[in-house]
């Protein structure tokens, strides 16, 4: 498991940068130029990502049981991962959902790491998806306390939350009847 932990410190360390010391993120951005800081914080990422699906195939070829979740979570989880595509595309498509829930992407990974937690108890999974559980704890309450970055954004606008909830829904039921078989290996509804 230890490239998938490398995978973790990479992935999630770059992306808590502004939660531990933001002064420091604003410096590195202002002295290198946003968009060299904004490439190497993507170079970061992906290498961090790479890492953490290699080290998960890994990790999953001996697996190390923590708990045996009960069939019912599993169904629980299918209903918690709903609202996670939309949430997650409400997040580029600013309307309504993201005006309430500020920051709908955090609450998507949230939902997405509480249901793997539900449906999962090898020692690989709590890892990977406690972790991200946690990270998304952590930064949502460190939100509240940081400077809103100006991005740029579409214009708010109620046709974004309609085309939030039906791609998103559309996407949830594409991934959950056929790519995450494809993708994870694993069928979370068998057809």
């Amino acid at each position: 498991m230890t490239i998938l932990i490398i995978g973790l410190v990479l992935f999630l360390g770059i992306h808590s940068l502004s939660i531990v010391n933001e002064p420091l993120r604003n410096r590195m951005a202002q002295s290198m130029g946003e968009w060299p800081f904004k490439g190497l914080y993507s170079v970061v990422s992906a290498a961090g990502l790479i890492a953490i699906i290699w080290g998960y195939s890994l990790a999953r070829l001996d697996p190390v049981a923590l708990y045996n979740p009960p069939t019912g979570l599993r169904h629980l989880a299918m209903a918690l991962l709903i609202p996670a595509f939309p949430l997650l595309l409400s997040a580029y498509l600013p309307g309504r959902i993201k005006t309430t829930l500020k920051h709908p992407m955090l609450v998507a990974v949230k939902l997405w790491a509480l249901a793997h937690l539900l449906a999962n108890g090898m020692a690989h999974d709590v890892l990977l998806f406690g972790s991200f559980l946690a990270w998304a704890v952590v930064d949502r309450i460190s939100l509240k306390r940081r400077q809103p970055r100006a991005n740029p954004a579409l214009p708010a606008t109620a046709m974004n939350d309609i085309i939030a909830v039906v791609a998103g829904l559309a996407l949830y039921a594409v991934f959950a009847m056929e790519l995450h078989a494809r993708l994870i290996g694993v069928a979370p509804i068998a057809l």
